[in-house]
């Protein structure tokens, strides 16, 4: 039998609330990630979801077949799409010593990783005042794709966006502009 521990899976776990699309772009990003040839799941985890509440959702890719059904315990990079989440649920358990966190914030990465006590690798991008730019509302679900495509480099810009225009083809540009804004303002620590 093989040994599936062997396979190089990349793992994300989504942070929002509910009516943010953490789902949806778990799935999007997936999608974009099977245009590109890779093999991707996606999949929200159940609770007691309601508008406003902290949720979370999860994909996993990987260049072969994904052989793993469970959750997700141990993520290789969080995405927060709304920052108050940190403070109500810690979005950094079972996130892995190397791995990364993505926040939507105004904060410096300092800033962020001396409040929440942080050790892992963080990059930030204001993917909220993006969105209200761009798209005239903060909802923040496609503009951190955007930052999650630039930090992972596991998915590109072209398949994500054809995920948005599939999706949500009446006001796809401005998603897609939103997206590409972020993919270009992400702040990577140590750059």
């Amino acid at each position: 039998m093989e040994d599936l521990s062997a396979q190089n899976i990349t793992e994300i776990r989504w942070h929002g609330r509910g009516g943010q699309g953490a789902v949806a772009s778990a799935q999007m990003f997936a999608l974009a990630a099977i245009e590109d040839g890779k093999y991707a799941q996606a999949f929200p985890s159940f609770g007691p979801e309601r508008r406003g509440a902290p949720v979370m959702a999860f994909t996993r890719i990987s260049d072969e077949f994904i052989f793993i059904r469970s959750g997700i315990t141990s993520p290789d990079i969080v995405v927060v799409l709304d920052p108050s989440v940190m403070s109500a649920v810690d979005t950094t358990e079972g996130l892995s010593p190397d791995g990364t966190l993505i926040v939507n914030t105004r904060k410096t990465i300092s800033e962020v990783k001396q409040e929440f006590k942080i050790s892992q690798k963080v990059c930030i991008v204001n993917a909220s005042k993006i969105a209200h730019e761009e798209i005239g509302r903060p909802i923040t679900n496609t503009t951190m794709m955007g930052a999650l495509s630039r930090v992972s480099g596991l998915v590109s810009i072209d398949s994500l966006a054809k995920q948005v225009e599939e999706m949500f083809p009446q006001v796809a540009e401005k998603n897609v502009n939103a997206m590409k804004r972020a993919y270009s303002e992400t702040i990577l620590e140590g750059e």
